[in-house]
């Protein structure tokens, strides 16, 4: 049984806006930080975002001011809401939670 679940993403224009959802069915979620990578073709996958269990926020400069990611202890929830989307977010992007990892959801962002 996969631990994370990814559901959201798909195709968006430049500006536009995507929100990814992360759900973890883990009883001991609100114990550790939530983060969503991002991993382009032939490249290793990056941290874009995290969030820890107090609530504080990390965040790449890439997208710094573009995406927030928040937390839903009680839903088990890590989302990732990217506004003002650009091409070259255009990636697989995954969650992370302790040691498991979403399946991945491609996000393309078209001019």
């Amino acid at each position: 049984q996969r631990q994370l679940v990814e559901s959201g993403g798909g195709l968006a224009q430049t500006g536009g806006s995507l929100r990814l959802s992360c759900k973890s069915v883990w009883s001991d979620f609100s114990d550790f930080s939530g983060a969503w990578y991002r991993q382009y073709p032939g490249k290793e996958r990056e941290r874009i975002a995290l969030v820890y269990t107090d609530g504080k926020t990390v965040y790449d400069d890439s997208v710094k001011g573009r995406f927030t990611i928040s937390r839903d202890d009680a839903k088990r929830t890590v989302d990732l809401q990217m506004n003002n989307l650009r091409v070259e977010d255009t990636a697989v992007y995954y969650c992370n939670h302790f040691v498991f990892w979403g399946q991945g959801t491609q996000v393309t962002v078209s001019e």
